[in-house]
């Protein structure tokens, strides 16, 4: 790994613990009771809470006085959403959750800075591949300590990541007219820590989201946009992690191909 400025590393190194203590012993050896519903295809695990346990006290002590917005204590308090307004650091602990209790990779953790509702810093690890893909608001797009530039696949036909789990019909038979005759349709990887590697990396080519909660997407919008890509809202607003109402989201590996289905989407 290229050598990390100070934080970032410090960052790393909290991540890369918290996985190797809480996350990675217990893949594929959850015990009855390690996994609960928080709704409909929402569950949460004892490592969901012990690695934001973790976090949240040693982000405190790094840097007293700013707040922490982690996705459990949002699910136990709403009233934590207000924090997001201001210089707050937001995690979330186990990104991918279903896929972990599933068995299945990938997962990770993800780590943003944010302030007066935009995103400055953004961390986001994979522990399986121990790799960090990290960004500061103006300075790039870094993996593994190395500058990147979003790439595409590079394919006469887009590859299109799009779920169709929280879509309406109305909305999945638009998915069917509008996209399926352009782009090649893949499944998403039900991981925000991986989906926005894939847009950088050349692997996928654009996705879109339709829920857009800051602990999903704060760091993963700003490492695209450093890279070169582009995420936005449909509209073409810049996404702000104090918008947690406002639906649609749309990141891809160039703003050209960004433009040409966000206009199929909205012809």
């Amino acid at each position: 790994m290229s050598e990390l400025g100070a934080l970032d590393a410090e960052i790393l190194d909290l991540m890369r613990f918290a996985a190797r203590r809480s996350m990675l012993p217990r893949f594929r050896d959850l015990a009855d009771g390690d996994v609960e519903m928080k709704g409909e295809d929402d569950p949460v695990t004892i490592v969901d809470r012990e690695v934001e346990a973790f976090l949240t006290e040693a982000l405190t002590k790094l840097a007293p006085g700013v707040a922490v917005v982690g996705e459990e204590a949002v699910h136990a308090d709403e009233t934590v959403l207000e924090k997001l307004k201001e210089q707050c650091w937001i995690i979330d602990p186990l990104d991918g959750t279903a896929n972990f209790t599933e068995g299945k990779e990938p997962f990770g953790i993800i780590i943003a800075l944010a302030d007066a509702g935009k995103a400055v810093a953004g961390w986001i690890y994979d522990p399986n591949k121990d790799r960090l893909c990290h960004a500061r608001a103006g300075e790039g797009a870094f993996v593994n300590g190395e500058r990147i530039a979003a790439q595409t696949t590079g394919e006469a036909t887009p590859v299109t990541a799009v779920s169709r789990m929280f879509l309406t019909e109305e909305q999945a038979a638009m998915v069917d007219a509008k996209l399926a005759p352009h782009y090649r349709l893949v499944d998403i990887p039900r991981c925000a820590a991986e989906q926005y590697p894939r847009l950088a990396l050349g692997e996928n080519d654009v996705s879109s989201f339709k829920r857009t909660f800051a602990w999903d997407h704060a760091a993963g919008v700003l490492w695209l946009n450093e890279a070169g890509g582009k995420a936005a809202r449909l509209d073409g607003s810049e996404y702000r992690v104090d918008e947690q109402d406002k639906p649609g989201l749309v990141g891809a590996s160039s703003p050209a191909i960004w433009d040409e289905f966000v206009g199929r989407v909205l012809a």
